[in-house]
């Protein structure tokens, strides 16, 4: 099985803490961000990566080169930024499965990949994170069948589901669509979910978002434990 991870980052919110590479190459311990998503990955069975990566992509290219852990890894480089959604569909030229995770490089989501599956006609499974007290994220509402019915604004919220930024795809997921070149597929999603039948499935397992400077301190002592 693949996986496209977004590696592509700026860190524009990091910038006071990390400033000279990009985004999932912030050092956690001894050893960048992207290395633990990319052991997480092989833990969970994924032997083909494509990296999809913009701002100084040479830094990840010479840390990593073409494999890691016998986990092969293929870069999409963008020329410009693309938002994530032409990111992710610029990497999907480099898959060559018909179904493929998609990863934020950003964070990290201890969930079992294989508890994620497209069933029926659906182009898109969504992991979620059940969150309590918390006003960072927008919320993804779900019917009893766990397909996605609404995708809500960031607001205080004492409990609610969150987009945890790990996603089944079908390689197809964009065909039928008149998109630009340059979109969010946040956006994407969020205005189409009804024709991708959007399903979702709820995890309460561990998750941190380095976006952030106070989430970045937490994941140097914490994320070691999962990896």
């Amino acid at each position: 099985m693949e996986a496209i991870v977004l590696a592509g980052g700026l860190g524009t919110r990091l910038q006071s803490v990390v400033s000279d590479v990009p985004k999932p190459m912030a050092p956690v311990g001894d050893k960048p961000f992207l290395e633990y998503i990319l052991r997480y990955l092989k833990k969970n069975g994924i032997t083909r990566v494509v990296l999809s990566v913009g701002y100084k992509w040479e830094v990840i290219k010479e840390y990593f080169g073409n494999k890691f852990d016998e986990v092969e890894l293929i870069y999409s480089v963008e020329d410009e930024p693309l938002g994530t959604g032409g990111a992710i569909k610029k990497a999907m030229s480099s898959v060559n499965s018909e179904e493929v995770y998609i990863i934020n490089g950003d964070t990290f989501f201890d969930v079992d990949l294989n508890e994620l599956s497209l069933v029926d006609s659906s182009k898109l499974m969504l992991s979620l994170k059940l969150m309590k007290n918390f006003d960072r994220y927008g919320c993804v509402e779900s019917d009893r069948n766990s397909l996605v019915t609404a995708f809500t604004e960031k607001c205080y919220k004492d409990i609610g589901n969150i987009n945890g930024g790990i996603y089944l795809a079908s390689r197809n997921i964009f065909n039928g669509f008149r998109l630009e070149s340059i979109f969010s597929f946040e956006e994407f999603i969020q205005d189409n979910f009804k024709e991708l039948k959007i399903g979702s499935t709820v995890f309460a397992n561990y998750f941190i978002d380095i976006g952030i400077p106070e989430d970045y301190e937490k994941s140097q002592s914490e994320i070691k434990n999962y990896i």
